[in-house]
């Protein structure tokens, strides 16, 4: 059986180009005992995978060149070798960039299509929204007193982040690189939202929160990381959950100049990776179901069709094209 797949190409030096991928036919191997062939109907492109793609030692390896791409992704069974899973049923995985993949039966998890869009187990019932549920709940030891600020808050994370510590009792500030993402952070129930393109980012947390700052969701790092340093409260807390703005950068990363604060203010710092912390899966996803069941929880996908858009897609989301989530539909369920 034959599939088209994308593969990296070269390591991107900077920002990556579409030329740093490579689309190409493969052959897709007989299935083994405890397999599964899948149709690959989602996937999903995320800040990290740019990591990945540099060769470097990190908390997952490298991409290696001239192979697929992988990340998550939904897929369908087409056949299976293992008895926990039947044809048509639907799985999140870890897919490779293809059309057609073939995965290890133990890392699936069946997926029920009544309780959400499929999709959404990309997004805000997937590791995004995850990853804003361990951010505040475990690391940042959100209080239902605290003035919340979040940065990239119309991104796949930091639009969940705003939202939980929302439903939690928190007043929150959200920054966001354009008005039509601002507008939606406050249709989404964020108390302030401000276009950091437009006013700088120290401008906006004066006018905005200053009392200060209790606890701040880092998404951007850089200036932004800066900016809300200096509008900390006392004993403040900053969640480090990634730093979307050194990413790309072709040389020495630009870090905050005033960490003095840190001591001064009494912070705490405190960077996570959500994998590390798997055990709050269920917990979150119960809790987000209901939210999304009530209203209370609300979500944004940025979809682009067809697997040849994935490299288009990771790229315009790391530079900030998406709100909400930026999503790859390869294929419709059968």
């Amino acid at each position: 059986m034959k599939t088209r797949e994308i593969c990296l190409a070269n390591r991107p030096k900077g920002w990556p180009a579409e030329s740093d991928f490579e689309f190409r036919e493969a052959e897709i191997g007989n299935l083994h005992d405890g397999e599964v062939l899948l149709r690959v109907l989602w996937l999903s492109v995320d800040p990290y995978m740019r990591g990945r793609m540099n060769d470097v030692k990190s908390y997952v390896p490298p991409f290696k060149l001239r192979e697929p791409i992988t990340g998550g992704g939904i897929g369908q069974v087409i056949e299976s070798r293992d008895s926990r899973f039947q044809p048509g049923e639907f799985v999140l995985a870890n897919l490779r960039w293809r059309e057609f993949d073939v995965q290890p039966a133990d890392t699936l998890t069946k997926l029920d299509p009544d309780q959400a869009p499929l999709s959404a187990h990309l997004g805000v019932l997937g590791m995004p929204g995850l990853t804003a549920f361990v951010g505040l709940r475990r690391i940042g030891e959100l209080k239902p007193s605290d003035t919340v600020y979040v940065s990239a808050a119309a991104g796949a994370v930091g639009s969940i982040a705003g939202q939980i510590a929302k439903i939690s009792g928190a007043r929150v500030i959200g920054s966001a690189g354009s008005d039509q993402k601002v507008q939606a952070l406050l249709e989404t129930g964020f108390d302030f939202a401000f276009n950091y393109r437009e006013v700088s980012v120290t401008q906006a947390l004066s006018e905005y929160v200053p009392e200060g700052i209790d606890l701040y969701f880092d998404n951007v790092g850089g200036e932004h990381l800066e900016a809300a340093l200096y509008h900390m409260s006392n004993y403040g807390r900053v969640v480090m959950c990634g730093a979307v703005s050194q990413y790309n950068l072709d040389g020495r990363p630009v870090g905050p100049s005033n960490l003095m604060l840190v001591v001064t203010k009494r912070l705490t710092l405190k960077g996570f990776i959500v994998s590390d912390h798997s055990d709050l899966y269920q917990p979150f996803l119960s809790e987000a179901s209901g939210w999304l069941r009530h209203g209370k929880l609300k979500y944004h996908h940025t979809e682009r069709e067809g697997l040849r858009q994935a490299p288009r897609s990771f790229i315009d989301m790391m530079k900030g094209e998406n709100l909400g989530k930026m999503l790859v539909k390869v294929a419709d369920p059968n």
